[in-house]
């Protein structure tokens, strides 16, 4: 299979992100790693910064790309020319969403598949809200994310939380 896309919005990217990415990657010819740039949650960093930290996360993989995107996940997909949608899944709760997901991505385009990765073992408990609130206690998150994501967020929690932006509607919002 020569392209998959991996939708996200990534804010930050932790090292289960690049558990799946870096497996999807082994998996496919080309793996692109899709931002989404507007979801209907708060958030950190803004679209560029969520490129920037995960395009040097995947600088070790030579068959990924990272991009922005706004809209539809399927519209997007078929944009670049994918037939392949790559999630994680770690937990029950996540399989009933990844589920609705991968029905209403069918629903709208049969023509794209879903593939579920599960998630190693040692990042079963790991998403981007629990690095948020670990690193808002004042914790550390240097086991959970890469180093300049680690950086990224001290920067960012020591400018406050007045910054965070807030995404508009979108179906298939991913995490």
């Amino acid at each position: 299979m020569p392209v998959a896309v991996y939708p996200g919005t990534f804010d930050p990217v932790h090292l289960g992100h690049v558990d799946i990415a870096t497996r999807a990657a082994a998996l496919f010819d080309r793996l692109i790693i899709a931002v989404y740039d507007r979801p209907m949650k708060s958030l950190l960093f803004p679209p560029e910064k969520r490129v920037e930290m995960m395009v040097q996360a995947m600088a070790h993989l030579p068959n990924v790309t990272v991009e922005s995107y706004g809209g539809l996940t399927v519209d997007y997909v078929r944009a670049v020319g994918a037939r392949v949608i790559v999630r994680g899944l770690r937990m029950i709760k996540d399989f009933e969403l990844e589920y609705q997901m991968a029905l209403s991505n069918r629903q709208l385009a049969p023509d794209i598949d879903t593939i579920c990765l599960m998630t190693s073992l040692e990042y079963a408990f790991l998403s981007s809200t629990i690095v948020h609130e670990i690193a808002v206690a004042g914790g550390s998150v240097e086991q959970l994310v890469p180093p300049h994501v680690c950086e990224a967020l001290r920067l960012a929690l020591a400018q406050g939380t007045e910054h965070l932006t807030t995404g508009t509607a979108g179906l298939t919002v991913p995490e």
